[in-house]
């Protein structure tokens, strides 16, 4: 049952000793959820404060989609299910990969838990791997051109950290083409 599995994943200690801090699992579904959101994993803020996407990028990521904080942190609607559910660490290019063992270990059990989702953003080239396999490309950006190949079930979105503020320069058919279309799939997944 989804309330006793979330339960076992915010407990969670699998990684513990990987981890610079202790481990706080990050993340919100419910069996009604029709949209899901797949990033890579907690930054700092978000594991000071246990709120998914709450911070800059999060602020960028609702414009994207359209959405109030309040639509957005409506786990009745929206399931916000990261690659890795804890803050795995900063290196010297910003912060670690997701730790791999939530993706192994929570993901083949909590996904079939959530039978209502009509798709699932996949933001950021680790998110896209994870659940793309061999049908990702090269990279993130050959990925996200090639969005419209992975609809219904998935939509492939570059990370929106202010980090890559470069990228979306290099890149404006992303703002000009796939964020119109996005907000449209968004409204007609998410019951009214």
């Amino acid at each position: 049952m989804l309330p006793d599995l979330l339960t076992q994943i915010r407990a969670c200690q699998i990684c513990a000793a990987q981890l610079p801090h202790a481990p706080r699992p990050v993340l919100r579904a419910s069996e009604t959820a029709t949209l899901m959101i797949v990033g890579q994993a907690p930054g700092t803020k978000v594991h000071a404060t246990g709120i998914p996407w709450n911070d800059q990028s999060g602020k960028r990521l609702r414009q994207w989609l359209g959405l109030t904080p309040q639509e957005f942190y409506d786990e009745r609607k929206i399931a916000i299910v990261p690659t890795g559910f804890c803050f795995p660490g900063t290196g010297k290019n910003g912060d670690l990969p997701p730790r791999p063992e939530c993706f192994r270990h929570w993901h083949p059990q909590l996904l079939p838990l959530l039978p209502n989702i009509r798709l699932t953003l996949l933001i950021g080239a680790y998110a896209q791997q994870a659940f793309l396999g061999t049908r990702a490309k090269a990279n993130l950006t050959e990925t996200v051109a090639a969005w419209q190949e992975y609809l219904p079930t998935y939509l492939p979105l570059p990370h929106p950290s202010p980090r890559n503020m470069a990228w979306f320069k290099r890149h404006p058919m992303f703002e000009r083409e796939v964020v119109p279309a996005l907000q449209e799939m968004v409204q007609a997944v998410l019951p009214q």
